[in-house]
Order: C-alpha cells, then structure tokens, then sequence
C-alpha cells in the first residue's frame, strides 16, 4: 500500500497520519464500509455510503459524501498503487476532541481510504467451499439499537484469535482429511441465548429445503450488504426466505450452508466443526469434530444466487 486517501489528498503511506486526540483512536468512534471493485468501479457503493451516513447521525458524526466523488478519489488511488481491481476500506473517524466524552456532534470527521491488492482466491473455494468452526466467543449484544460497522472492533478480533487456535487442532487433526482441510475456516459465533448469529466477518445463510435462512437483524448481527442483496436475489429467484432465530443443530440438518460478505462474495460451506471436553474434563482437553454439509461442494442453490451476485456486480449501473 503506497498511498492512503487522507482528506481526500492521496498520501505517501508512511506520511498518512492523525491526531492522537482524535476520537477514534480514543473512544472508538468512528465507522467504516469495506467493498470491493469490479472493473476498476467500487460495487454498491451508494448502499455502502448510505449505511455509513445512518450510523454516523447515530454517533452524531456530520459526514456528508457524493458517490462521484468518492469514486474518483477510489480510481485515483487504485492507479497510485498499481492496481487494476482493489479491497476498499473507507473510514471516517470522529476527529480531535478532549480527553473526556463529549455531549455535542463531532463537526470534522477525519476521512481515510485505504486501497489494497484483493486476496487471492482458488477456484475450489466456490466449488468445494470451506469449514466454518462454531466459536465459543459470544456475539455481543450492540451498543444501540442496531449493530454498526464502527472502529469498536474488539468482540470479533476476540472472535479471530479463538479460531486461529481452532485451527491449529483441525489441521493436526486425523479428522481433518477431505478436500477442503486445507481452506483457512471461518468461525461462527453465537448468541448469550445459543442463536446463530454471524461470521467473524461475514453473514450466515443455510438452506433446507428450497427454503433459505438467516439470523435476523434482532440477534445483534450486522445487518450486511450483501446479505441484503442476497435477499433481493434470492426472491426474485422465486426461494422462499425466512429471517429468525436458529440454533446449530439447524445447521447440522441443512442442505446447504453458505456466508457472505463484500470482498468475498458468497462463499460455501462444506465442512461444520466444533469441540467437545475430552475423556478428563479438567485437563482442558478439546477434541474436534466435524460434520459435512450436504454432498461436500457448493449446493444449487447457493450456486445459483452466486451466479446472479457476480452477473450483478459485471454491471456498471447495478445499486
């Protein structure tokens, strides 16, 4: 990464810095929308911008932004980089205030554009899929009515460093021996009351059936972009969609699993794996156990709605 967008003024990477006063770094308060381009473009980037403007009234941040703009300021970035196609981050943070937590809007918000290569992705992810582990680090409940996408990241970076160590058991496991063993997983993690709630950086689908489900909005998940155009996609398929409450012996029974998010797109999943206490409880012994989804390579249904996704996202005027 050479260069940041910082302001709006691309920036030598190594010069791109903020205050230690700002409130972001301080108190966590700021947001950020990660997507992705197709064609040079950032896909959907208006319902991006509009969920970022919703969480900042929330926050009080007065953030304001033309699609347009950002647009040319993301292309420009790509060309500084010497990237054809890039992994967007675009944040705002609230900007300098004093040590101390502040009643009033946060008048001038800080803007940052990172741009950085897409990760390289086997065909065999979309075919074959990848294991999802259920964590047993809970999905907090959010701090206000709906879950942002806010700076205040540490439940899932609490998340991330649980499923690096499940996957050091799954890897030296004897279990783990199909096709898709060597696929970094995803881990899922629940509600307090055992729900299925999301991804550590993504949404959470299954189908039984021809019907497809998700955790609703009212189990504290982010409620996701592309979740919300898998949706539209999966009705205009004419798929029955049901939005509730589930627990994991749902997924042990589906047809097919799958999980979304803005950089990987939709993404199978053919494995399931969990701990168990081993033969001497106090120990601290875990032993793995794994489960395989449907025939153990990507479902038609989720083949159809990933079909739909990418021809979407091929067209320039898609929102």
């Amino acid at each position: 990464m050479n260069y940041i967008g910082v302001d709006g003024v691309p920036t030598p990477a190594d010069q791109a810095v903020i205050s230690v006063m700002d409130h972001g770094l301080m108190y966590g308060i700021g947001l950020f929308e990660t997507f992705r381009t197709y064609g040079g473009r950032p896909f959907l980037l208006e319902r991006h911008i509009q969920r970022l403007q919703t969480g900042c009234r929330t926050l009080g941040i007065e953030f304001a932004a033309k699609p347009e703009d950002i647009t040319a300021e993301i292309i420009g970035l790509l060309r500084l980089n010497g990237l054809n196609e890039g992994y967007i981050r675009y944040t705002v943070t609230a900007g300098d205030g004093p040590l101390g937590l502040p009643v009033g809007n946060y008048a001038k918000p800080r803007i940052i554009i990172y741009v950085k290569p897409l990760p390289e992705t086997r065909a065999a992810l979309y075919t074959k899929g990848k294991p999802l582990w259920r964590l047993t680090t809970r999905r907090n409940t959010p701090e206000g009515e709906l879950r942002l996408k806010s700076l205040h990241y540490m439940n899932s970076m609490l998340a991330k460093r649980e499923l690096v160590q499940l996957e050091a058991i799954r890897l030296s496991s004897a279990v783990s021996a199909t096709s898709s063993s060597r696929i970094p997983a995803e881990g899922l993690q629940l509600t307090a009351d055992d729900s299925l709630a999301e991804g550590v950086v993504s949404n959470l689908f299954f189908v039984e059936g021809r019907t497809l489900y998700t955790p609703d909005i009212g189990t504290g998940i982010l409620p996701g972009i592309t979740r919300a155009v898998i949706l539209e996609l999966a009705a205009r398929q004419g798929v029955k969609v049901e939005e509730g409450r589930y627990t994991w012996s749902r997924l042990l029974n589906a047809d097919e699993v799958f999980m979304t998010n803005s950089i990987q797109e939709l993404v199978p999943i053919t494995e399931l794996w969990w701990t168990v206490s081993g033969a001497e409880p106090e120990t601290g012994e875990l032993l793995p156990r794994s489960h395989i989804v449907g025939e153990g390579h990507i479902g038609p249904i989720t083949s159809r709605l990933l079909g739909d996704y990418r021809e979407k996202a091929r067209d320039p005027d898609a929102t």
